[in-house]
C-alpha cells in the first residue's frame, strides 16, 4: 500500500481518516506475513534525534501490533516522508529503504519503488529532491524550529493538492504512467528476472501488462480510493476497501 498521507491538511477529518487505514491493518493481522508500506504513508514526517512529530499514534500502533505478531513491515519512503531515521526501526522493527528497492516474496521477484526516483523527471523536482535526501540541508532544516518548518511543509502539500486543475492533472498522470511503463521495459532488458514493478506516488490504482509478461502495478492512494495490492504466491492482485 501507498499514498496514505495521513495528518494531511486537505483531508476534512484526519481521525476518520486513520480509522479507516488502522481497521485495515487490524483486518489483515491473522493472514498477512509481510506488509511493504511504499512512501507518502504519512504526508509530512521529520524525525529529529531526539523527537518526532506529534500525531499518527493509533496507526503507529496498529503497526506495532502487526510487527509484534511477527508481520515483516518494510516502508520505502516517498517525497513526504523522506526524513525516517532510526525511530520506527528501534521502536516498531520497521525496515526502512530509501528509493528503489528489488526484492524476493515468496519466491518471486519484486522491484519496489514510491515511483518518484524512476524515470524522467523534471530537472526542479529532480534538484528538489536532491535537497530533500542531501544531509547538509537536512542538517540545515533540522536547525530551524519545528514551529515553522512543520507548517511551511504542511501547506506546501496542501497548496500543491487543491491548486490542481483536473484536465490538466488527468493529462500529466497519464504521461507519467507511461514514464513508469517505459522505465520498467527498459530495466527488463537487464533484469529479465523481475516479475513485478509496484509503485505509487501517482494516485492511480492499474495493473498495466509489459512485454515480458512482467506486470506493472501501480498501488492508487488512501485520500479516496483506499486500494491495496495482496500476493499470494501466485498471484499479485489490487483491491479497493470499498468493494470488500
Amino acid at each position: 500500500m501507498s499514498d496514505l498521507h495521513l495528518g494531511a491538511g486537505y483531508i476534512k477529518d484526519k481521525r476518520a481518516h486513520e480509522r479507516r487505514v488502522v481497521s485495515f491493518l487490524e483486518r489483515i493481522a491473522s493472514d498477512a506475513t509481510e506488509l511493504y508500506l511504499l512512501g507518502d504513508i504519512l504526508d509530512y514526517w521529520f524525525e529529529y534525534r531526539h523527537v518526532v512529530p506529534r500525531g499518527h499514534v493509533r496507526f503507529l500502533g496498529a503497526l506495532a501490533s502487526l510487527a509484534d505478531r511477527g508481520v515483516k513491515i518494510v516502508w520505502i519512503t516517498g517525497n513526504h516522508d523522506v526524513w525516517l531515521r532510526d525511530y520506527l526501526r528501534d521502536e516498531i522493527g520497521v525496515a526502512v529503504f530509501y528509493g528503489t528497492t528489488e526484492v524476493d516474496i515468496a519466491g518471486s521477484r519484486f522491484l519496489l519503488s514510491h515511483g518518484d526516483d524512476v524515470g524522467r523527471q523534471p530537472a526542479m523536482y529532480r534538484f528538489t529532491r536532491w535537497c530533500f535526501y542531501n544531509p547538509v540541508c537536512q542538517w540545515l532544516y533540522a536547525g530551524v524550529h519545528p514551529r515553522w518548518t512543520a507548517p511551511v511543509a504542511l501547506g506546501w502539500s496542501k497548496q500543491n493538492r487543491v491548486a490542481r486543475d483536473p484536465a490538466a492533472t488527468e493529462r500529466h498522470l497519464e504521461q507519467c504512467v507511461q514514464n513508469h511503463v517505459d522505465y520498467a521495459e527498459g530495466y527488463l532488458r537487464s533484469h529479465a528476472d523481475v516479475r513485478y514493478f509496484v509503485f505509487g506516488h501517482l494516485h492511480v490504482a492499474r495493473v498495466t501488462p509489459l512485454s515480458t509478461g512482467a506486470e506493472l502495478v501501480h498501488l492508487g492512494d488512501w485520500i479516496d480510493q483506499d486500494t491495496y495490492a495482496t500476493f499470494d504466491g501466485t498471484t499479485l492482485s489490487l483491491h479497493s476497501c470499498h468493494d470488500d
